[in-house]
């Protein structure tokens, strides 16, 4: 299933921005969960993902428990959820992993009224994605509008920011817009590698080559 493929590759390519020093264990604390993230989601056996994301669940919830008042943990247990439902294998596979997407897509609208701006806005860039990634109608509360919307914003707050031109790039693709995608992607592989994140940077521009490579075949 697309999405399911999807959530496997989320979200994310925000590096911290210095904070005070009352807030650098909540900071050390995000980046462990961004580290865990990338090694999860680019260097774990597809068998092993979802015990890899599934315990990761667990420690972002823990983490944004302790720090109730802020967005940046919101926005990565949404992110780490959507990687465990894309991680969910089998034929339920769909309806296991919406309720993981629905917390997600709570927590990031939580963060939102928190802090819009918090992680260069990955706020816009995760929630742009969860809305066109995830099915419309009665399945899910996919909303192709409302995703472009958050995107434009994400591109808007962080124009140089990795997964806010991957997922743009993404989403005309999508779209077969083609044309449109070949810029953003083009962006992501020219963009200097994310601040202490080998491992994502290489696996997200690895994603935006392979669909760069698939968008010129329909440029002219």
């Amino acid at each position: 299933m697309k999405m399911m493929k999807w959530m496997m590759s989320s979200v994310a390519g925000l590096c911290l921005l210095a904070a005070p020093a009352s807030a650098a264990p909540m900071d050390d604390a995000v980046l462990a969960l961004q580290l865990e993230w990338g090694q999860a989601n680019y260097k774990t056996a597809d068998d092993q993902k979802e015990a890899s994301f599934k315990a990761l669940v667990d420690k972002a919830a823990a983490l944004n428990g302790e720090y109730a008042d802020r967005a940046e943990p919101k926005i990565w247990e949404a992110i780490i959820r959507a990687g465990y439902a894309g991680a969910m294998g089998g034929v339920s596979s769909m309806f296991n992993a919406m309720p993981q997407m629905e917390q997600g897509r709570d927590l990031l609208l939580a963060a939102e009224k928190i802090d819009a701006n918090a992680l260069h806005g990955s706020v816009y860039t995760t929630l742009g994605s969860f809305y066109y990634m995830v099915p419309g109608g009665f399945i899910g509360f996919g909303d192709n509008g409302k995703a472009l919307e958050y995107l434009n914003k994400a591109i808007a707050a962080a124009p140089d920011d990795m997964d806010a031109n991957y997922f743009m790039g993404d989403y005309w693709m999508e779209r077969k817009k083609y044309k449109k995608a070949v810029p953003y992607l083009e962006k992501v592989i020219a963009l200097p590698a994310v601040a202490n994140r080998p491992v994502y940077s290489e696996g997200r521009k690895a994603e935006a080559a392979a669909k760069l490579k698939k968008a010129r075949k329909y440029v002219h």
